[in-house]
């Protein structure tokens, strides 16, 4: 089990997270937050977005013939199911070829604050289950005081370690090392 603040800590260039899952077996991987800006939202899709569908069959005098006024309990209104928009980060995962990785995403708002440690925790156990088998690991960021998004990560991590009893793996992140210049 694994958590991260962002998947960027596992796709970047000589991710030190991505070395330590590579050969590991099965690895649940907990993102916290989406990259992208600050308070970032993800996109939604709304009936806005398709204004050419016919969304109530065809008929335009609001009825669908089925003898009921079109309400919200009438599916024939129901949208058209949409393809998912392309997702650049399982795009990203898919290309590190690590078949045993499980990537799951809170799409937690960031900066972290002290208030999102309890849904980190609650996710993690989730992750972990009731008794973990024996060599489960816990592999969460090394501490940066400076980092309040990772401060909360770490503190969760921590604690699920500590009520599961288990051992804990650091590895480094993006601002903690050093990629090579190409020349």
């Amino acid at each position: 089990m694994a958590i991260a603040v962002s998947p960027m800590e596992l796709l970047r260039p000589e991710s030190d997270l991505a070395r330590l899952i590579t050969g590991a077996g099965q690895v649940d991987l907990l993102t916290a937050c989406e990259d992208g800006p600050a308070g970032a939202e993800r996109a939604v899709t709304s009936y806005l977005d398709y204004p050419d569908y016919d969304y109530d069959g065809g008929d335009d005098d609001g009825d669908d013939d089925d003898g009921d006024d079109g309400g919200p309990d009438d599916l024939a209104g129901t949208p058209p199911v949409l393809p998912a928009p392309a997702d650049d980060v399982l795009a990203g995962v898919a290309r590190l070829d690590l078949p045993d990785l499980q990537l799951h995403r809170l799409g937690l708002r960031t900066p972290l604050g002290p208030d999102a440690e309890a849904d980190l925790v609650a996710a993690l156990s989730e992750l972990i289950g009731f008794d973990p088998e024996p060599g489960v690991y816990c592999l969460a960021p090394v501490p940066a005081p400076g980092d309040p998004s990772r401060s909360v990560i770490v503190r969760a991590a921590q604690r699920v370690a500590q009520v599961y009893g288990l051992p804990v793996l650091r590895y480094r992140c993006l601002e903690l090392s050093v990629v090579a210049n190409p020349a």
